[in-house]
């Protein structure tokens, strides 16, 4: 059974609720004077979006925002309600699903309140990455890290699912340093950054979540501990992630390799979180109904 189990329900009651409030914001706010240029401190044009809650961010950024918005909406909330409710029931399915999908909050709201421009969503993007971070160090505190292995069957693929993370996490980081690299070569700010203050999401990308997923990666196959309990959770977010990215490049109208590569990993990470559900013996876990 789930540890502080009513503090992580209520934390995940006001996560919902808000987080209907800030992408309500972002999906339905419409007012302001509509596109038009700005001179960023490097002394480039960038054209502003001018609508809605994002109306300060560029053009090319808000529409992001929003689509990202419709997925936490329309996937991310009802995979907070369900999971929330199997994890209350003692189900270690729950708990990875619940786990994840507090994750994908936690960095969503994180990259929110680093990226997007003060707005008066501020104080409900800082109350969302407290909620998101609090619950979801809870819930990682309830598994019993000893006895998780004894939870998946012997069959489980973890060459092939580790393989992935890692795989992933390499592929990303080669695209990002693609990004980074040769500005910082050529002594120049890369385009990307626009009029925002730094790379939020390519930095915080190559310290937090690429390296965690390579190293979930690495201890799953392994056969460590640990492993059991960061791959899984790591699927989940990466699914609801990728689904969220995938939005962006629709919405972004992307080129290649952008818009080919993205739905692949996505499509591969809800089929690796498919094998990892699949490969759970429920009645074996300790403290499970």
């Amino acid at each position: 059974m789930l540890k502080h189990q009513r503090t992580v329900t209520i934390l995940t009651f006001f996560i919902i609720i808000l987080s209907l409030l800030a992408t309500a914001q972002g999906i339905f706010s419409s007012q302001g004077p509509g596109t038009h240029e700005f001179t960023s401190v490097h002394g480039e044009k960038v054209l502003l979006y001018g609508r809605g809650i994002y109306q300060n961010m560029s053009a090319e950024v808000a529409p992001q925002g929003i689509a990202q918005d419709y997925i936490t909406m329309f996937l991310g909330i009802p995979l907070l309600l369900i999971s929330s409710y199997f994890s209350r029931k003692g189900l270690v399915k729950g708990r990875f699903l619940l786990a994840g999908t507090l994750g994908y909050f936690l960095v969503t709201y994180l990259f929110y309140l680093n990226m997007a421009i003060f707005n008066k969503m501020y104080l409900v993007y800082v109350a969302l990455l407290s909620c998101s971070f609090f619950a979801f160090i809870l819930t990682l505190l309830s598994f019993e890290i000893d006895k998780l292995k004894e939870s998946f069957n012997k069959s489980f693929p973890v060459k092939f699912v580790g393989g992935f993370l890692i795989f992933n996490a390499l592929t990303i980081a080669l695209l990002w340093l693609s990004v980074v690299l040769p500005p910082l070569l050529k002594r120049t700010v890369p385009l990307q950054v626009e009029h925002y203050t730094t790379l939020v999401v390519q930095g915080l990308d190559l310290a937090i979540l690429l390296p965690t997923a390579f190293v979930a990666g690495v201890l799953l196959i392994k056969g460590r501990p640990f492993g059991y309990l960061l791959a899984p959770v790591y699927f989940v977010f990466l699914s609801i992630l990728m689904t969220a990215l995938t939005a962006k490049v629709v919405a972004m109208e992307a080129g290649l390799p952008v818009v080919a590569v993205i739905p692949i990993f996505n499509i591969t990470a809800i089929i690796c979180s498919g094998i990892i559900l699949k490969n759970i013996k429920e009645k074996n876990y300790p403290g499970s109904n």
